[in-house]
């Protein structure tokens, strides 16, 4: 390894402006040319104020009050705005977390990948689009000539991450800052992603900073990492030094709550012996996009006769790879995606197709937690607002107790009433997502629908909420459809388990039998795909990531 220094950071100290503690506190770190730093911490620690500092950005409300940031001797924190131009995108690149939030859902995605290279005149359209294509490829995205023809909402959530890596990579950066580039992805996709991003760094020399709340992850991709706790720069050293010999007790915190894989108990299904009867029933569900045909399914199917049977107070977990249609099946059960053909009952009732055929009552009865708060939330209403249109809108709480509610409903997912008067920039994102939760239980549902509601979180917040999910299955009985693509939390949580690939259903049983036993191949690739907390696991596995079957989309403009 090279030992010229790429990136130094020294003495940083970014506060808010007008005084309060400080989200980054005089912390000094090296990134070398071709050496991954991993900055690990749960959230709130500073790591993406921190990581956004070697792109020359400070959030808003914040400001830069000491130190250098120097990168390949220039100082980002000075720089004018022509030269911070100038380098980003080419000498540094930034991959987000949330790519549903950074691409313009108005253009293709191929015109939003190659941007960069027209803008700065270093490549033709024909020269961007080959680059493209090519890092499509090694990202395992399907249909790779064409796929980029698509908007960012004909792609899976997994899909439109790995064009989001395609779109930093694409000019072959200096540095790459990573942030919680794989936390949306299944595992068996985080895999490929993972050795694609692994190969890039190396074949190009590329240094990283590689954001990530996920140690099994960091484990395969950094040469060294940093720990962050509240601002502060708590340990650094090599990947195995802080894995195998963490000096800090803090250190010891976050890899004690870094899900372990195989899983020594698995949740059992005796709950389920407490209720009679099944109370969300999903029968033969066929579901997709685009014409019906003279079959009666959609020229693209997603769901492909699907059944799911959940009692109250049970969780049943969906899991499987991106694109398997597990987020179309719990919107096809809220209503917000229509079935082709196929029965929905709650509590024996039959679900009309689609809200709009819906009660009230139905609407309430069967409530969705959404992936990302950031998303889900309006960033312009104060929480107590947020809830308050729920209550109003079902009108189960006369308006005189809409404040009492809307405070009981905070202390249900364990935030403070006075949260109610702030709105959702001002949290965290563990805040943001009980915040999400409220929003659901404020309707008094019966059935609530958890899509991937742990996977943008750090370890420590993750399990709080896991922790949060399992105290409201037992006090209000739930019958709670819960999809995750990690197993562990699956093992901890569910019931039952049911195994999607392709829209088909695989496998289906109770937990311990599907996790700790599974009969399919498919199951057992899933598993085996649950990174483990030690270096050269990524190397060793036997994953070969595949083309996603899903549907041109882009062919059908709607109709």
């Amino acid at each position: 390894m090279s030992q010229a220094a790429l990136l130094e950071i020294k003495d940083l100290l970014i506060a808010p402006a007008y005084g309060g503690k400080p989200a980054v506190n005089g912390v000094s770190l090296t990134v070398r040319e071709g050496e991954v730093l991993a900055l690990i911490g749960e959230s709130g620690s500073g790591k993406t104020t921190l990581a956004l500092s070697a792109l020359g950005r400070v959030r808003p409300g914040l400001a830069a009050q000491r130190g250098v940031v120097r990168l390949d001797g220039v100082d980002m924190l000075t720089a004018n705005d022509k030269i911070l131009r100038a380098m980003r995108g080419h000498e540094i690149a930034y991959i987000a977390q949330s790519a549903a939030m950074s691409f313009n859902q108005r253009l293709r995605l191929d015109d939003q990948v190659i941007e960069p290279a027209l803008i700065r005149k270093l490549m033709s359209s024909s020269q961007a689009l080959d680059r493209a294509r090519e890092l499509y490829r090694a990202l395992g995205l399907p249909e790779p000539d064409s796929i980029g023809a698509r908007y960012s909402h004909q792609v899976s959530g997994g899909q439109l991450q790995r064009f989001m890596i395609a779109m930093g990579l694409l000019l072959h950066p200096k540095l790459v800052v990573c942030d919680e580039p794989t936390s949306a992805l299944d595992v068996t996709t985080q895999v490929g992603v993972l050795r694609a991003l692994k190969e890039v760094i190396r074949r190009n020399r590329t240094a990283a900073l590689f954001v990530s709340h996920d140690l099994s992850v960091v484990a395969q991709v950094a040469d060294r990492i940093a720990v962050l706790r509240k601002g502060d720069l708590i340990e650094e050293g090599t990947t195995a030094e802080i894995i195998e010999n963490p000096q800090e007790k803090y250190t010891r915190q976050l890899i004690a709550a870094c899900h372990r894989w195989p899983v020594v108990s698995v949740s059992s299904a005796q709950r389920a012996a407490n209720t009679s009867g099944h109370y969300l029933e999903a029968r033969n569900i066929w579901a997709g996009y685009g014409k019906i045909g003279a079959d009666g399914k959609p020229k693209a199917l997603i769901l492909k006769d699907v059944s799911l049977k959940v009692r109250r107070g049970q969780v049943v977990a969906v899991i499987g790879e991106s694109g398997s249609g597990k987020s179309t099946l719990a919107r096809v059960v809220a209503g917000l995606h229509c079935r082709a053909s196929g029965e929905l009952r709650v509590a024996g009732e039959t679900l009309a197709n689609g809200i709009e055929g819906r009660t009230s009552g139905q609407l309430r009865r069967v409530q969705m937690v959404f992936q990302s708060a950031d998303t889900a939330l309006n960033s312009k209403h104060t929480i107590g607002r947020t809830l308050g249109r729920v209550l109003k809108f079902f009108g189960h709480v006369v308006p005189a107790q809409r404040e009492a509610r809307i405070a009981a409903l905070l202390e249900m997912v364990n935030l403070p009433a006075h949260y109610a008067a702030r709105k959702p920039g001002q949290l965290s994102g563990g805040e943001k997502q009980r915040v999400n939760l409220a929003r659901a239980l404020a309707a008094e549902p019966e059935v609530l629908l958890c899509d991937e509601i742990t996977s943008a979180l750090d370890t420590i917040v993750a399990a709080s909420i896991i922790r949060l999910v399992e105290d409201l299955r037992n006090r209000l009985n739930l019958a709670i459809v819960f999809i995750s693509h990690d197993m562990a939390t699956v093992a901890s949580l569910a019931d039952e388990v049911v195994v999607l690939q392709h829209g088909c259903v695989v496998e289906s049983g109770p937990a311990a039998q599907v996790l700790l036993e599974p009969r399919e191949p498919y199951t057992k690739l899933l598993l085996g795909s649950v990174p483990e907390l030690r270096q050269g696991w990524l190397e060793e596995v036997k994953v070969v990531i595949e083309p996603e079957d899903e549907p041109a989309l882009a062919e059908f403009d709607g109709n």
